[in-house]
């Protein structure tokens, strides 16, 4: 685009613009060509997750996402992505750190609450509300 840069004509801004960003963000630019099982594309990358929404979808019978992959998406993904590539023994999934996988599982566990909560509401918002003040209340006022 440097050479031809005078071609452009109107566009010469522009071109010099796209200049300018690319070089900003070279380093990392084509990262995804340095890893054999990295999508290339986001039509790749859309590929990836259709074909993991299509397994769902036959393995549940549902049409939208299970609540299970909902609240651990983060997790399920990855572990599907990973083993489709290879096998896993018991020894590969040894945390590397332990305080790591505990704020994941800490993570996951306030979502599964959150959503717990949000169900209770949604059910029945009186009961939830007078549970939620009645509690407030006990924090506030000494016994």
């Amino acid at each position: 685009m440097t050479r031809h840069r005078a071609k452009a004509g109107a566009l010469t801004a522009a071109v010099d613009h796209f200049l300018k960003v690319s070089r900003s963000y070279w380093p990392g630019l084509f990262h995804c060509y340095s890893l054999p099982d990295l999508p290339r594309t986001n039509n790749d990358l859309e590929q990836f997750f259709g074909a993991h929404r299509c397994h769902e979808r036959r393995t549940t019978g549902r049409k939208g996402a299970t609540p299970g992959l909902v609240l651990r998406g983060a997790v399920r993904l990855v572990a599907w992505a990973a083993t489709r590539l290879r096998p896993f023994a018991s020894e590969d999934l040894v945390p590397e750190t332990v305080s790591a996988w505990q704020e994941l599982r800490h993570a996951l566990e306030t979502r599964r609450h959150q959503r717990t909560q949000r169900r209770r509401f949604r059910h029945d918002p009186t009961s939830y509300l007078a549970t939620l003040e009645a509690d407030l209340l006990k924090l506030i006022l000494p016994p």
